[in-house]
């Protein structure tokens, strides 16, 4: 039986070989990692996680000194509400959507009480998680069915599934369009899924076996971490044209872009680094070394968090100095990480944890975990 990488995708742990895609499909795999101590977790197979009891988090009120404490707490408190009220106000995050490809399903969980909400059985093994502009769509790539699946969030039901390819992954959504693009691992494609029709209308041709995605907040522009060719390609979301292919780390898996455009960085799978990209100048400028296997970057509160799925740990740098802060431990297998809009929270999926944690983004620690389904990897934005 073949295992899988750690990044979720089809390879063996040593040396090259032919490998069963559960659908049929048999592919030669190119690179290889090297042994490891144990399986690295089937990314369509069941592994056997590890369990750990849900812990809620604190949040600790500091006291308000002064001559009239109970005028100042009122003006803070009235203050406070005003901001959240006000329309360019970060707004917390009240749910996450998580993929469990191991159960297929799909955890929807309440990030105020830390308690799940909802269960929904979804076929195909879920990986990639997207969500619509208006956060009342979940785009899921299921790699099992070779499909995109996408839910209703309100209705709390699958309401289409879209043919894309021949193994989606990475997913991500046009913040200003609301066009899907599908990462086809197999095919070296990006699947373009038009959100009225909800069918693929475009295909664009990628570097080998393309993962992670993310698309500019203007809409303008697409970057597809292409693992096996060790480059991000950079498309135009207009014309579909491929505007620059930029060397990075080995095996590049998640993408991520700062709020800004003007930064993209790159968790690669091979090296055991993040490559920093000047989104101007179209090239590498920086890199952080981090722990074994990282697989995402969340950003938040000018800082990189960086899950490293073999050595179940976070890494922490500076965006601007690229210094690391700090390593935190985490659940088992860490994979799909997300800030919360505020940036006072980044959450990480722990797939043999079946759990998502919370960790504080000032003490940086874990202060919160939530059961999820069997085998969570929430790869992409799930949040909302």
């Amino acid at each position: 039986m073949s295992q899988r990488a750690p990044n979720g995708t089809p390879s063996p742990l040593v040396g090259e070989g032919e490998l069963s895609f559960p659908a049929g499909r048999r592919v030669v795999a190119s690179r290889s990692f090297e042994p490891m101590a144990r399986p690295s977790p089937p990314a369509f197979q069941r592994p056997l996680p590890t369990s750990r009891e849900a812990a809620r988090g604190t949040f600790r009120r500091s006291r308000v000194q002064g001559p009239r404490p109970g005028l100042v707490r009122r003006l803070a408190f009235a203050t406070l509400c005003f901001a959240f009220a006000s329309p360019g106000a970060a707004q917390s995050a009240r749910e996450a959507i998580v993929t469990n490809q191991n159960s297929s399903t799909l955890s929807i969980l309440d990030l105020e009480s830390q308690k799940p909400a909802a269960e929904l059985k979804v076929e195909g093994k879920p990986a990639g998680v997207a969500l619509s502009p208006d956060r009342t769509r979940a785009y899921l790539s299921a790699p099992d069915a070779r499909e995109v699946v996408v839910v209703d969030l309100a209705r709390r039901a699958v309401v289409k599934r879209v043919k894309a390819g021949d193994g989606p992954l990475g997913i991500a959504v046009n913040p200003v369009t609301g066009v899907v693009y599908a990462a086809d691992w197999y095919s070296h494609r990006l699947i373009v899924i038009d959100p009225d029709k909800l069918e693929a209308v475009a295909e664009i041709e990628t570097g080998k076996s393309p993962s992670g995605l993310a698309v500019t907040t203007d809409g303008g522009t697409i970057l597809s971490a292409d693992r096996d060719s060790d480059q991000v390609s950079v498309f135009d979301a207009k014309s579909y044209e491929r505007r620059a292919v930029i060397p990075v780390g080995t095996r590049p898996f998640g993408v991520t872009i700062d709020a800004a455009n003007a930064r993209a960085y790159t968790a690669n799978v091979g090296s055991d680094d993040v490559s920093v990209i000047d989104l101007t100048a179209l090239k590498v400028t920086g890199t952080v070394k981090v722990e074994h296997h990282p697989y995402a970057v969340a950003l938040a509160a000018g800082r990189g968090f960086v899950t490293n799925q073999s050595s179940s740990t976070v890494t922490v740098f500076e965006t601007a100095s690229l210094d690391v802060l700090k390593t935190i431990e985490v659940g088992d297998t860490p994979e799909g990480i997300e800030a919360d809009p505020t940036e006072r929270w980044v959450y990480v999926a722990c797939w043999f944890e079946n759990a998502l944690e919370r960790i504080d983004t000032r003490t940086l620690a874990v202060v919160g975990t939530i059961k999820t389904g069997d085998g969570p990897r929430a790869f992409g934005k799930f949040l909302r």
